[in-house]
């Protein structure tokens, strides 16, 4: 499926918006009206090899899915690869891009696209998730990453790995 893309312009700056998008700990703050069940893969949410698992809610199904940061170029692009689906054997990908806009402002956009390779996941791919459909659920994820920006706040409480270390997440 994909690629399916959409962007959004911020008023606040490049380095904000990467900082928030790239802390995996706070996506479920602006993700949560599609992405569900969210949980972190290591402690540490930031930088390459962070990482984490959750669930796409869709209309026949609701597969789990997960993403791993592979590529960060401070403060141009996120590059995010995982696996989704059946057995986890759909690869998807996804690139955050941050560009300056007009008048101070940050244009973030969002590409996401999966690479079935098998017939049958093809099928249940177009069935359940149209491209329409899932551009919108980005777009809403983009708007709402707008309002925490431009408010200029954190982005909602941080998720934590569980059992992790309390002394090293900051969580009293």
């Amino acid at each position: 499926m994909g690629p399916i893309s959409a962007e959004v312009e911020v008023d606040a700056p490049r380095e904000a918006a990467f900082e928030l998008i790239s802390d995996l700990a706070r996506r479920p703050s602006y993700t949560d009206h599609f992405l569900t069940g969210f949980h972190l893969t290591r402690i540490d949410a930031r930088g390459i090899g962070a990482g984490a698992r959750f669930r796409v809610n869709a209309p026949l199904r609701s597969p789990w899915e997960d993403t791993t940061i592979v590529e960060l170029e401070e403060p141009f692009k996120i590059v995010e690869r995982g696996a989704g689906g059946r057995s986890n054997r759909i690869p998807t990908h996804t690139v955050w891009e941050f560009e300056p806009g007009r008048s101070g402002m940050t244009i973030v956009r969002v590409t996401h696209w999966t690479t079935p390779t098998q017939h049958i996941d093809k099928l249940v791919e177009s069935l359940s998730l149209g491209a329409h459909y899932q551009q919108k659920r980005w777009k809403k994820a983009l708007n709402r990453l707008r309002d925490i920006l431009e408010e200029g706040g954190p982005g909602g409480e941080r998720i934590a790995v569980a059992g992790g270390n309390r002394y090293l997440t900051g969580i009293p």
